[in-house]
């Protein structure tokens, strides 16, 4: 812990010095580096949202006065969404850390890969092209599409790596299956995704029917990946490159670990240092990170946009939540709702679950029930099983009450 307040000090001392619009944001919050002797203090600084950062970049430009190295030295500048230009400078002290996801997987020498991430514009190509390189192993830079292109290099090549999304690599193995490949000549072994969610379908076909070993990354344009999944640990461990919290969406207060709030993170990089950086993804952290992560952080898991979700006696409940949480019942439970309602003054929350058996699937209230409070935090007071159909398709989180 010492040693993490000391990078959070000697961060922030650095870029009040040498990035405008940090020191213009301590100002108006009345602090100054001194106040923020390391990670409990973070929450004196407000955060930026992406909106926020957008507006400063339109009003400063080209890179809102967030920028504290001569913009002569960048070696590559991109655009995302907004739009903003992300620099992309030398980062010697994060490299390292941001190739832990990579290295999991067992990306290095002797491994050719398919990278399919988009390379013009936006940073997800260059930035795993440049890790891939970093760890020793050889890029195909492929870009998305040209399926039947990328099997033939695939199979030409031997590619034993994919980077991507995991539905692609599902289309990609879709597509030799139609070729009437057999499996064994699918030499893909190692695959890296990230920008969807990755489910456990695919998780199953990857590796139990092709023996894939698999990551999921998490991470943003403007930030670059920061998490990485790990057989046995729920959730994501958060790289080294970076300290992240959950915050109140509303406040920006930091909450306590297991509460879902905004994922806020402050990046390690002294030369575009953003601090307190708002994602706008609804997540929550571990009190206690598993033994397994090495001492990393550990996130539990992704549930959304803060603007989708719905607070329910306090605590956000979104429909990704759910999901989550019904996702290991997919085998029984087709569909399912949870109806907010406020009878009384009181919020009440009702799971509505399709399955083709109302009657028989009494026996999994008990397991469902759990499982739901757990990923949402949040009590749950009945559960109703009913015919498949029922539900209205589209609404995972059907919010009822009136306000009076």
């Amino acid at each position: 812990m010492a040693r993490l307040d000391e990078r959070i000090h000697d961060l922030v001392t650095h870029a009040y010095a040498y990035a405008p619009a940090v020191r213009l944001t301590f100002e108006s919050a009345g602090i100054t580096p001194d106040d923020i002797r390391g990670a409990a203090d973070l929450g004196k600084i407000p955060v930026t949202s992406k909106d926020q950062l957008v507006e400063l970049h339109h009003n400063n430009p080209p890179f809102g006065g967030m920028l504290a190295v001569d913009p002569d030295d960048l070696p590559r500048i991109f655009i995302s969404p907004g739009p903003i230009f992300d620099p992309q400078p030398i980062n010697p002290d994060g490299m390292e850390a941001s190739l832990e996801a990579f290295r999991y997987v067992g990306f290095g020498r002797g491994d050719r890969v398919l990278n399919t991430f988009m390379y013009h514009l936006v940073p997800a190509g260059i930035l795993l092209d440049d890790a891939l390189s970093a760890v020793g192993a050889t890029v195909i830079p492929t870009g998305p599409g040209n399926t039947e292109l990328q099997i033939l290099a695939m199979t030409r090549l031997g590619a034993t790596g994919f980077v991507g999304q995991p539905s692609y690599l599902m289309t990609i193995l879709d597509k030799c299956e139609e070729m009437g490949l057999a499996k064994s000549e699918v030499s893909i072994k190692k695959a890296l995704f990230s920008a969807e969610p990755y489910t456990p379908t695919q998780k199953a076909r990857f590796e139990g029917e092709y023996g894939m070993k698999t990551t999921s990354a998490y991470g943003t344009a403007d930030i670059g990946l920061v998490a990485y999944t790990m057989e046995g640990v729920q959730g994501f461990v958060v790289m080294d490159s970076v300290y992240m919290q959950a915050c109140d969406p509303q406040t920006g207060a930091p909450l306590p670990g297991g509460e879902v709030g905004e994922l806020v993170v402050t990046v390690f990089n002294k030369a575009y240092p953003l601090i307190r950086f708002g994602t706008g993804d609804l997540g929550a952290l571990a009190a206690e990170p598993d033994p397994r992560t090495n001492g990393r952080q550990q996130l539990l898991g992704l549930f959304g946009r803060s603007g989708e979700a719905v607070k329910v006696r306090g605590m956000f409940l979104h429909p990704n939540q759910f999901r989550f949480a019904l996702a290991r019942f997919a085998d029984t439970v087709k569909g399912g709702q949870a109806v907010i309602t406020r009878p009384e003054n009181r919020d009440v929350v009702t799971l509505r679950l399709e399955v083709e058996d109302p009657t028989g699937a009494q026996a999994l209230e008990g397991a469902v029930r759990q499982a739901v409070e757990y990923a949402a935090r949040l009590r749950v007071d009945a559960i109703e099983f009913v015919p498949l159909g029922t539900l209205e398709a589209g609404r995972t989180v059907v919010d009822l009450r009136t306000w009076e």
